[in-house]
């Protein structure tokens, strides 16, 4: 499978730049995943798809403001530090920009010294190990001193940080939100849940790697970035249940499919599990506990759309993209919500 089998043409100004005031009142893209039936509806909506005894799980990570600017000890030049994976209390994996001049050794001040960071190590793929000094609560500082990280398809500043974020966010951790999930509003999952629809929470702290371009021409050789994971035995007893009797496992977002997917044992079951994960699922992969699929409109060529396809086929896909495009919808982040699903 190549690349360009995954490409498509979008328009620029359908790249949604900000969120809707109202979350639920997105459009939603229902699309059969065997036959390519399309069916226009608006996401709150998304309760006449789902069936009393169903399980729609979703993913409560957390973002955090990762993106840091601070100073360099000696240029006083500024530098941008994206934090990508936690390594130890005071220890993160991060992003410089610019980066080639940084090295081991090299200090930072953030926010009138308030913290303080050097990079004691610089690793192969470019990125550096920063070792961050401060007093108090790294968290509280953080939150003081960093922007979201959105997406660097969207150059609109964000007025309310909640709005990058799900309703349910739970675990600090994410650099990207689960983005399907902000749809959801608490009336909207209170309705869910008292229509007999089980709501399942896992946990997959999104890395950047979510938006690194695919370089490789032949599929098969991109190298997937590794995600950390957690399902609890709450979450794997509610969906084990589900399937026991009979009802479908709605993902919502590629983030909680890779979890499960990840976690998922050959005959479809869950145990409570943690740890990295590197799945990278495109067309041929066989799903072992997916049934449903609520996702937004990925980038071209994308790890994301080769996952969607592998849920239905290339050709259902990309003609559903066609539609909404016909159609204009809002694309990626803070854009319009699709439902894969058999009608």
């Amino acid at each position: 499978m190549n690349l360009h089998d995954f490409y498509y043409d979008l328009p620029q100004e359908l790249i949604a730049q900000d969120p809707l005031e109202d979350r639920s009142s997105s459009r939603l893209l229902v699309v059969d995943r065997k036959t390519g039936e399309l069916k226009h509806d608006i996401f709150k909506n998304i309760t006449d798809y789902l069936h009393p005894g169903d399980c729609l799980v979703i993913n409560d990570t957390k973002v955090i403001p990762a993106r840091l600017f601070g100073t360099r000890q000696d240029t006083g030049a500024m530098v941008e530090i994206l934090l990508l994976t936690r390594k130890s209390d005071t220890d993160w994996e991060c992003i410089v920009k610019p980066g080639k001049k940084c090295r081991t050794g090299h200090k930072f001040f953030f926010g009138d010294a308030l913290m303080e960071g050097e990079i004691i190590d610089v690793l192969e793929d470019g990125n550096r190990i920063i070792r961050f000094t401060f007093d108090g609560i790294f968290e509280e500082i953080l939150d003081q001193l960093g922007q979201m990280p959105l997406p660097p398809y969207i150059t609109h500043q964000l007025k309310d940080k909640n709005r990058y974020q799900t309703v349910y966010a739970k675990h600090d951790g994410s650099a990207a939100a689960p983005t399907a999930g902000l749809h959801f509003t608490k009336e909207l999952l209170s309705e869910i849940e008292s229509r007999g629809i089980n709501i399942a929470r896992v946990t997959l702290h999104v890395g950047l790697g979510t938006f690194r371009p695919v370089k490789e021409e032949n599929i098969l050789d991109h190298k997937m970035h590794s995600e950390y994971y957690i399902v609890t035995q709450e979450a794997a007893d509610t969906i084990n249940q589900t399937k026991k009797n009979g009802g479908r496992i709605i993902c919502v977002g590629t983030t909680s499919t890779r979890t499960l997917e990840s976690a998922a044992k050959e005959d479809g079951t869950l145990d409570a599990s943690s740890g990295w994960t590197d799945i990278f699922i495109y067309p041929g992969y066989q799903f072992k506990i997916t049934d449903c699929l609520i996702t937004n409109f990925h980038l071209p060529e994308s790890t994301l759309v080769m996952l969607v396809s592998a849920f239905s086929s290339r050709e259902i896909i990309l003609n559903a993209y066609q539609e909404a495009i016909k159609e204009r919808y809002r694309f990626f982040s803070f854009g319009d919500a699709m439902f894969l699903t058999e009608l």
